[in-house]
């Protein structure tokens, strides 16, 4: 299962309609081809989704609201979702979601609201259609009556009231994503006890590290480090770990090993902030793993902010890149809707306020430079 986009109505911290396309909308050479997931004809996703903008300007938000869809397609009671958050007390949200299964697309209609201090999904609609019948990308987000498969009047009294009517599909089908939600380790920063860690991985972040190992002994855990030319640390909490790995190495060890995971099951990796703790290349050589389709064999996708203009020179297209805006409510465009040219340097077209909302407020500014020279 893939997704092709969402579209969101009443999310209560946005200003109007939320729109995220995972698909490309700009031509697709040959070259782009080796970097680009193949759905069916000359329909491809992208394999990575930036979202990018200033403090505050919604790039969490909007990823929540993916890990909603994600979870909603994975059969996640809405009310066991760590980000349901993002619905707020609404009287009603209406997410659609076009989603790609066994050489079909999908359109799933889903209206939920707050009721006595929990959500309930009120209606939903799951309609089908062929990808023989797609003839344009234009089309492919087109669904009618005539394609409805089921409705939640016909299902609801078999299901809980927060789960969506998808799951009769992925239980026929067998449909599941892995979904790596990394919101959680954007400021926490503390290394799973794991059976075992490559260190390919612990050798790129920190060359100087020799093994670490985790093993049980006696119902306790015991974690195993060697510094190359040094006697073996052995530690009994992944805390302790702090004292001699940097908060990157951790965050790093985390980050790749759960990439690798994603990158050979083709699921979902979901990072907040992916610059935190790391740096540039780090993160550049995130990115170009799920690039590389010698390496994203079964079409995994990484979603990630950043306040790192740097990262968006990695991309060749702008069609995979979103910028974030917060006046009187979060706004999300597509790099291609307000930068309309591939030739310019993306970077110094955001830091530039080219892009227009990307760089503090100049009126901010100088209130900020008065103050600092009043206090010094």
């Amino acid at each position: 299962m893939k997704i092709i986009g969402i579209h969101a109505e009443g999310l209560p911290l946005f200003k109007n309609e939320l729109n995220i396309g995972f698909t490309v909308t700009q031509r697709v050479s040959d070259d782009d081809k080796g970097s680009l997931i193949q759905l069916f004809n000359n329909i491809y996703l992208n394999p990575t989704e930036a979202i990018i903008g200033i403090n505050a300007s919604g790039k969490t938000s909007v990823l929540k609201v993916v890990l909603l869809v994600l979870g909603l397609l994975n059969n996640e009671p809405i009310n066991h979702l760590g980000v349901k958050d993002i619905l707020g007390k609404s009287e009603e949200v209406a997410i659609s979601t076009v989603f790609f299964s066994n050489d079909s697309l999908y359109k799933l209609e889903t209206k939920i609201s707050f009721k006595d201090d929990r959500y309930i999904i009120t209606d939903e609609v799951l309609m089908r259609k062929s990808v023989n019948d797609v003839k344009s990308r234009k089309t492919m987000l087109e669904f009618d009556d005539s394609m409805i498969m089921t409705t939640r009047k016909q299902d609801e009294e078999f299901l809980s009231d927060d789960v969506s009517i998808v799951i009769a599909h992925n239980k026929k089908n067998k449909e599941h994503m892995l979904v790596e939600d990394m919101l959680s380790f954007t400021n926490i920063n503390v290394l799973p006890i794991s059976d075992e860690i490559p260190l390919s991985i612990i050798s790129f972040l920190d060359p100087t590290v020799k093994e670490l190992s985790f093993e049980r002994q006696n119902g306790k855990e015991l974690i195993r480090l060697v510094f190359k030319g040094q006697d073996e640390i052995v530690l009994n909490n992944a805390r302790e770990l702090e004292n001699y790995l940097s908060s990157g190495t951790i965050k790093g060890i985390i980050t790749f090993s759960k990439a690798m995971e994603v990158l050979r099951l083709g699921g979902y990796m979901v990072i907040d902030e992916v610059e935190n703790h790391f740096n540039k290349e780090i993160v550049a050589t995130l990115i170009r793993f799920f690039m590389d389709n010698k390496l994203n064999k079964n079409g995994a996708v990484l979603v990630f902010s950043t306040h790192y203009p740097e990262l968006l020179d990695e991309y060749d297209r702008n069609d995979s890149i979103y910028i974030t805006r917060n006046r009187d409510g979060i706004e999300l465009k597509r790099l291609t809707e307000v930068l309309s040219r591939n030739d310019i340097k993306r970077s110094e077209a955001y830091q530039s306020g080219l892009l227009d909302g990307t760089t503090p407020a100049y009126e901010a500014y100088m209130q900020l430079k008065k103050s600092i020279a009043a206090y010094v």
